[in-house]
């Protein structure tokens, strides 16, 4: 029998560099191999120093993607800097385990469209679509979800756009095990089935999950 891949996935972060040395703390804690940060790693673009090498100092490897307070810029000039993997539009493999991901911001200063999320989505399936397991990132959640009713609710407004229909049909079309995403703060922790597929809002708290 294989080892499972230990995950601590986070989002949400907001330039909060105390929280990040936090969650790499319990990184080292929980002995993952990996750590997945979900978007919104700044606050409204500016600089996110302390965010990642708190991570990278102890020697953990780190997947991103960006969120919408995050520009795609912003996200590739991260993972150049420290050395680490975004995953938007793309995907990696750690053994029978694909993970592959998107922003899938469909609101805001750095939005895509529906298809462009769904489409960037397939790219990155396409890739690792062979493998036993598979993991799709995002940073907003899918429609027809808790956590959509959940945060309108909340909100007061059903018609605000809070999540993804691009996210629902590469969920429905790709069939991934697991769906990480964040965004929705008012829904952190709230996980559900979309299909067969477990939708996870880890937030900022961040959540171990082992596949």
């Amino acid at each position: 029998m294989r080892k499972k891949l230990r995950i601590l996935a986070a989002g949400d972060i907001h330039g909060d560099s105390r929280l990040a040395n936090e969650l790499a703390e319990r990184a080292v804690k929980e002995k993952v191999d990996l750590v997945i940060l979900c978007g919104d790693l700044t606050l409204a673009d500016q600089p996110a120093r302390g965010i990642i090498s708190p991570f990278t100092k102890k020697n953990k490897k780190v997947l991103l993607i960006p969120g919408n307070h995050d520009s795609f810029a912003t996200a590739d000039f991260l993972t150049e800097l420290y050395g680490i993997k975004n995953i938007h539009g793309y995907s990696v493999r750690y053994e029978d385990v694909g993970i592959f991901g998107c922003s899938a911001v469909n609101t805001g200063m750095h939005q895509l469209s529906e298809s462009e999320i769904y489409e960037l989505l397939k790219k990155g399936f396409s890739k690792i679509k062979y493998l036993n397991k598979k993991i799709m990132v995002t940073h907003t959640p899918p429609t027809n979800t808790k956590m959509e009713k959940f945060s309108h609710a909340f909100l007061g407004n059903k018609n605000i756009q809070v999540a993804s229909k691009g996210v629902e049909r590469a969920v429905k079309a790709f069939k991934p095990d697991l769906l990480i995403c964040s965004h929705l703060h008012e829904s952190e922790g709230i996980e559900e089935l979309l299909d067969n597929t477990l939708v996870i809002n880890v937030g900022r708290k961040g959540r171990i999950i082992e596949i």
